[in-house]
């Protein structure tokens, strides 16, 4: 899996977190949402140590780095901008409102969403791809279709090319 979807994946897993229940504080919530995947993604390369043992982190890997530092800026983007997406969103799902839509699909939405309106430097055609594999993945099978169908039609919107970025 390459590092962007690996760091959306890692987002989606955050927002849908602060979602159900924001911490009071979210950078220190950030810093213990970082750490828990590092310990998550060790464990599984050291499943021969001993359950629930102590073990030290070492330094982050390269590939932490670009994660976190693809996906820390995403978050913050999405938590700032929070209202306005919701409101963008909402333009575009025909008799729903926003809080039953899944909180996945939700926090998937807003996340393409923020990535299609404030990161020209990511082509919304490609931003909507990964937001219905991730659906795929963490949500339902109909999520897919749900999410392109709802994104497909803010593209047309967004003044500016589909298919490349600025």
């Amino acid at each position: 899996m390459g590092i962007r979807r690996e760091a959306r994946e890692r987002v989606v897993q955050f927002l849908f977190q602060h979602d159900l229940n924001p911490p009071p504080d979210v950078d220190q919530a950030l810093e213990g949402f970082w750490e828990s995947q590092r310990s998550s993604v060790l464990e599984l390369e050291n499943a021969s140590a001993t359950w629930g043992e102590a073990v030290d982190l070492p330094p982050p890997s390269a590939d932490e780095v670009a994660i976190r530092g693809f996906g820390e800026p995403l978050i913050k983007g999405v938590l700032e901008n929070r209202d306005r997406l919701d409101s963008k969103i909402e333009q575009y799902v025909k008799n729903w409102s926003l809080q039953r839509i899944a909180a996945v699909d939700r926090n998937i939405l807003r996340l393409a969403m923020y990535e299609m309106v404030y990161r020209k430097d990511v082509p919304p055609v490609v931003s909507i791809n990964e937001a219905v594999e991730i659906a795929k993945k963490f949500s339902t099978d109909e999520s897919g279709k749900f999410v392109n169908g709802i994104l497909d039609r803010a593209k047309a919107d967004i003044m500016r090319s589909a298919r490349d970025a600025d």
